[in-house]
């Protein structure tokens, strides 16, 4: 407990010189972190925040590295890319937070899992203060680990305040571990400024939970001594109630109990104190002599996605006529069977197969570990995927309608998509999304929201038109390590047919299909607005048009787009979503910027309405670009 805390009291020194941003101080709050650590293995992961710095220290990670890290530094853990404790490291087997509070809970769901799945019989802790279990993602981490009896400890530090707003008005229950109840948890309420109270009790719940998995649910009562972080200070607390922790310290009580049992004196505890801030200091000019990061372009760029060596994967077996949900069914089965530890999530997967029964009979072939039933909490199943990934399992979550999305939005474009240009960590996972209109499903059933993340950097987003396609590249998206959405046109579920290989085969994300070839147009479409191109071709065949079916929009074929436009001098873009911020925009400025001298008249966007999708079918259809498409199509030839 001493060393964090005079690296502490040394940070607060260099920040008000200048030498450091930001502090989170964990003054008075050590015994939790010290505690919790030491009672873990090295080996199992823990979960922290930023004022938990108990936790690395206990996990004996160089301090020239957190300093490094704290100065934004390359011998740090982000590579400046992000600062304090929002970092992982593998090494380590920690896994920091990121500034959104609640995803920590669900993550530690998914190593848990990982854990149960494989039968290491380890546990994981997970940490958050009082005001971060306001948070819905806390809720619904909570009921899953509960319901999935998962080895986790979920580390609550009750300090009174979310940075100024006090526990009175952040929850109306007494003690914060009466939720646990409601849940069908264990919970312990636990002094969290006494070390031996926090190690004993850590110590023998850890190993009955490595025995006997299951959630405990643990509030620390504790108190934070230091403003939120050092430029909030602490005005808002009454000067009677810090005298009265004050008195509680726990490294301080602590040393008085050693000293009254004879276990320390003063002497070695001076010469504990010389040590470590010797230590301080030479690692502190270890990481002050470091140089500053030189801006690479190249680098940053390049560390957005995991590098994927494609594997092309050819099949020569017999073809079959495949509907598009059962080429889709047929791929998630052959990969499930080519990854043996593959999961599946979803609402409604197992027994039932899916509310479209792309997984029916998923569970008799592969079991209900590996096929899983979700209860209905979108964040906390994307973020459980983002725990399958950190231990090392790749997975797929079905959002049972992409619409739904929108409930686990936070973790999928905050933590899946930035966690490799952060720290190197790949998010293995694949989330399935059932989009479309044109079944009179409303607007909570119907969108196709794939421009909600083609603008993210770190996702990748793939919308196949053909039954072939949508089973080769959910085949490459699952072995790739990023996370990847594939966007699945319902509406073409059952309506759509083609020739299709028996056997496992792959197909490149990022490569276009050329699907027609002409000379005078190019037409640029993806998902089911492809067939609403040829459909229209097919009642105008004097029309050569070279007709690009993207099949992955990020990363998006520029080269067949470019190569197509030079050749042809005319370019109309159709795709469902409405019009303004979609896909469609992008590739008209990229058009005008890199083909402007090619061009013979202007680029032409064509989709939806500017409204929400309506229910009743005279309206969807007047909603859809697909009845104006054939107009605009003939006015840009004329012009």
């Amino acid at each position: 407990m001493l060393k964090p805390r005079l690296i502490e009291e040394k940070m607060l020194i260099l920040l008000r010189q200048g030498k450091v941003s930001k502090w989170f101080a964990g003054i008075g709050q050590e015994a939790i972190s010290v505690g919790v650590t030491s009672a873990l293995h090295k080996e199992e992961y823990i979960l922290p925040m930023h004022r938990n710095l108990g936790v690395f220290t206990t996990r004996e990670i160089p301090l020239s590295r957190l300093f490094s890290q704290w100065q934004g530094k390359a011998n740090g853990f982000t590579n400046g890319r992000d600062r304090s404790f929002h970092f992982g490291t593998q090494e380590y087997n920690i896994v920091g937070m990121i500034s959104h509070l609640g995803p920590q809970f669900g993550v530690a769901d998914g190593i848990a899992l990982a854990s149960k799945l494989q039968d290491k019989k380890q546990v994981t802790a997970v940490f958050t203060g009082e005001g971060g279990t306001s948070e819905g993602d806390i809720h619904e981490a909570l009921n899953v680990a509960s319901v999935w009896q998962l080895p986790v400890l979920f580390c609550i530090e009750n300090n009174g305040y979310g940075l100024s707003t006090p526990t009175s008005e952040q929850y109306n229950c007494e003690h914060l571990a009466d939720r646990a109840k409601g849940y069908g948890m264990e919970s312990h309420i636990i002094d969290g400024n006494n070390i031996l109270e926090v190690y004993n009790l850590l110590t023998e719940l850890a190993e009955s939970v490595r025995q006997n998995p299951r959630p405990i649910f643990l509030e620390f009562k504790t108190f934070r001594m230091r403003g939120h972080e050092e430029a909030s200070g602490t005005k808002y607390v009454p000067k009677e109630l810090m005298d009265e922790w004050a008195k509680k310290d726990p490294l301080e009580n602590f040393k008085t109990y050693l000293l009254g049992e004879a276990i320390l004196t003063e002497t070695i505890d001076s010469i504990f104190r010389t040590e470590i801030k010797q230590e301080i200091d030479e690692n502190l000019a270890i990481a002050s002599n470091e140089e500053a990061i030189v801006p690479n372009l190249d680098n940053e760029l390049s560390d957005v996605y995991r590098d994927y060596n494609y594997q092309e994967v050819k099949s020569f077996s017999e073809t079959e006529e495949l509907r598009l949900i059962d080429a889709i069914s047929n791929g998630l089965r052959q990969s499930m069977e080519r990854h043996d530890d593959l999961v599946i999530m979803g609402q409604d997967i197992a027994e039932y197969g899916g509310v479209f029964k792309i997984t029916d009979g998923f569970v008799e072939q592969f079991g209900k570990d590996r096929v899983r039933n979700t209860p209905i909490c979108e964040s906390a199943i994307v973020e459980t995927a983002m725990g399958l990934s950190i231990a090392g399992i790749k997975s797929i979550v079905e959002l049972q309608f992409a619409d739904f999305v929108s409930s686990g939005f936070n973790p999928i474009v905050n933590y899946l998509a930035k966690s490799h240009y952060r720290w190197n960590q790949k998010a293995d996972i694949v989330l399935r999304m059932p989009c479309g209109a044109g079944v009179a499903a409303g607007p909570f059933h119907s969108q196709t929201n794939e421009a909600w993340f083609t603008k993210t950097p770190g996702l990748k987003v793939v919308y196949p038109a053909f039954p072939y396609d949508a089973k080769g590249l959910l085949a490459t998206a699952i072995n790739d390590p990023n996370p990847v959405l594939f966007f699945e046109h319902k509406a073409m579920y059952r309506s759509i047919r083609q020739e299709v290989p028996k056997d496992y085969y792959t197909l490149p994300l990022g490569k276009a299909s050329l699907l027609k070839e002409g000379e005078v147009i190019t037409i640029i479409s993806y998902g089911a607005a492809v067939h609403w191109v040829l459909n229209t071709l097919d009642k105008h065949p004097n029309i050569s048009a070279d007709v690009i079916d993207l099949r992955s929009l990020q990363p998006l074929d520029t080269e067949t787009i470019f190569k197509s436009v030079k050749k042809t001098g005319r370019v109309i873009i159709l795709q469902e979503d409405s019009l303004f911020g979609g896909i469609a925009s992008d590739i008209s400025a990229l058009i005008m910027e890199e083909c402007f001298q090619y061009l013979d008249a202007p680029v032409k966007r064509v989709a939806s309405l500017e409204t929400p999708i309506p229910f009743i079918n005279q309206l969807e259809e007047q909603y859809l670009s697909k009845g104006r498409f054939e107009d605009e199509l003939l006015t840009l030839l004329d012009y």
